[in-house]
C-alpha cells in the first residue's frame, strides 16, 4: 500500500513539471476494488532504447529530459532522500580489487554530506526508464521511489548504470553533457556518485537482467564488477 501511495503522489507532483510523465488515472491503495493494492496510469508512447545510433545526442537528451523536474521545489513531499543500506556499517567487499579505495569512500559517505538544494528527485534515473520515440524523449517512467533530495543522486544513478552497461568513458561523457545541458550551475560532487555506489555492497554487481532484455549483448556479471571497480577509481580520482 505505501508503494502506491508513494507512486501516485510522485505522479502528481512530477506533473507539475514540463516532464512527460505518465498520467495518475486512480489507484486503490489498499486493494479494496483490486484485490491488491493497485494504480492505474496512462500509457506512454515509446520504447527503451539502450544502443543508440547517436550515443552523443542520446547522452545529452537524458539530462535534458529530467532538467525540468530538478526544477521544482520539493516542498513539503513526505519521502527523502537515504541511502538504501545502512552507511554506518559498510564494509570493504571481498570481491573487489580495490579494498583500500571503499574503505576511503565508506568514510567519505559516512562523513557529513556537502551542502546542495533539496529538490524533487526520480531516485531510480536511468536509461531503463526513459522511453524514446523518433529520436526524442517520449517518456520518463517508474516512480515509486521519487522523493526530496539533491538532484546529483539522479545523475549518480545514470552514471553508475552507463559505467556498467557502456564503461567509464560513457560515464564521462555523461557527466560533461550534464554540465553542457545545464550550465554553469551544474556542479556535481563525488560524495553524490559514492553514495549511489556503495548500494552495490556487499555485492557482488551482476548483470540487471532489463539491460539483456533491452538488447545489450556480451554483458556478464565479471564484466559489470569490473566496470564498478573502474569506475570507483575514477570516482576517487576526482575526491
Amino acid at each position: 500500500p505505501d508503494l502506491v501511495r508513494h507512486e501516485a503522489a510522485s505522479l502528481e507532483k512530477a506533473a507539475q513539471a514540463d516532464v512527460l510523465v505518465p498520467e495518475l488515472v486512480a489507484c486503490d491503495e489498499g486493494g479494496a476494488h483490486c484485490g491488491v493494492p493497485a494504480i492505474l496510469m496512462t500509457r506512454l508512447p515509446g520504447r527503451v532504447e539502450l544502443l543508440p545510433a547517436d550515443l552523443d545526442d542520446w547522452l545529452y537528451k537524458l539530462p535534458e529530459a529530467i532538467a525540468p523536474q530538478h526544477a521544482l521545489d520539493a516542498g513539503e513531499f513526505p519521502w527523502r532522500y537515504a541511502p538504501y543500506n545502512d552507511v554506518s556499517r559498510l564494509e570493504p567487499p571481498v570481491w573487489s580489487k580495490y579494498p583500500e579505495l571503499w574503505e576511503h569512500a565508506i568514510k567519505i559517505v559516512n562523513a557529513p554530506w556537502p551542502e546542495a538544494r533539496e529538490c524533487f528527485i526520480h531516485r531510480d534515473y536511468h536509461p531503463v526508464n526513459v522511453l524514446w520515440q523518433d529520436g526524442r524523449v517520449s517518456g520518463i517512467v517508474d516512480w515509486p521511489n521519487a522523493c526530496r533530495g539533491p538532484a546529483g543522486i539522479d545523475v549518480a544513478w545514470c552514471r553508475r548504470n552507463l559505467a556498467e552497461m557502456h564503461g567509464v568513458d560513457v560515464a564521462e561523457r555523461f557527466l560533461r553533457a550534464c554540465r553542457s545541458v545545464i550550465g554553469s550551475s551544474f556542479a556535481h560532487h563525488p560524495c553524490w556518485d559514492l553514495l549511489v555506489l556503495i548500494e552495490h555492497l556487499p555485492g557482488p554487481p551482476s548483470v540487471f537482467p532489463p539491460w539483456i532484455d533491452f538488447g545489450m549483448q556480451g554483458l556478464t556479471d565479471e564484466v559489470v564488477q569490473k566496470r564498478v571497480d573502474e569506475y570507483l577509481v575514477s570516482v576517487m580520482a576526482r575526491v
